[in-house]
């Protein structure tokens, strides 16, 4: 998701409704699962627009729950020179929500592939996971701490050694020690018959997608969601 100016004019005229927040955990630092009323179904991968009031422009969110589950939820970190998330951060169970239907097409499917992430980059992943989703892929999280892998324990329980962790600033059992980026330019990768998804910053996104296509992908078989 780039926020240009179309995209700004898009997200402001969505109709948003209400939806009780039933749930506020904080799962990292200053990074929180918010969990809503679900009133709409949805594919995982996709997004909805959210605010605490409408005086307050909507930010996009990619759904991080299954899409069999009761309630709908979202993984957000806060930004202190935004507006919205650091309110979102401090809304209690019983407030009131401002949430459009969902929509995207950073939709997931059952054809093998790497699932490749940076910080909250994430969220669409787990959604995909617990869709079912998630039999012949490969999840690349990359976090620059070692709290930074959000739903590490789930993700290890569903993919065992296709679950890889690169950190760039921080060591430990079990973590690859680099940027993600520096990992996927290690490996071999196959040229068909894989689809690559790539969910996280403009910067990460960029690079990663230049690497794939420079290791012979097609850029067909490229999906990409950018986080801002």
């Amino acid at each position: 998701m780039i926020m240009d100016t179309g995209l700004s004019s898009f997200i402001k005229k969505l109709p948003l409704s209400y939806r009780k927040l039933k749930a506020i955990e904080e799962i990292g630092n200053e990074v929180y699962t918010l969990k809503f009323e679900r009133k709409h179904e949805f594919l995982s991968g996709q997004v909805v627009a959210i605010t605490t009031d409408l005086s307050i422009p909507p930010r996009l969110y990619s759904i991080c729950s299954g899409t069999e589950e009761d309630e709908m939820a979202i993984l957000f970190n806060v930004k202190h020179d935004g507006l919205l998330s650091p309110l979102l951060a401090q809304q209690k169970a019983g407030a009131n929500l401002h949430v459009s239907a969902p929509f995207g097409a950073f939709l997931g499917d059952e054809e093998p592939a790497w699932w490749i992430a940076s910080g909250t980059g994430v969220a669409p992943y787990r959604s995909m996971l617990r869709s079912g989703l998630h039999q012949h892929k490969k999840l690349i999280h990359g976090g620059r701490a070692r709290d930074s892998f959000y739903f590490e324990q789930e993700m290890m329980a569903a993919f065992g050694d296709d679950y890889i962790r690169c950190c760039s600033q921080e060591t430990g059992a079990g973590l690859y020690e680099g940027r993600l980026t520096k990992w996927i330019r290690e490996q071999e990768v196959e040229k068909s018959g894989m689809k690559y998804y790539l969910c996280g910053s403009a910067e990460m996104v960029v690079e990663v997608r230049d690497i794939l296509i420079g290791k012979g992908v097609d850029i067909d078989n490229i999906m990409a969601e950018i986080y801002f």
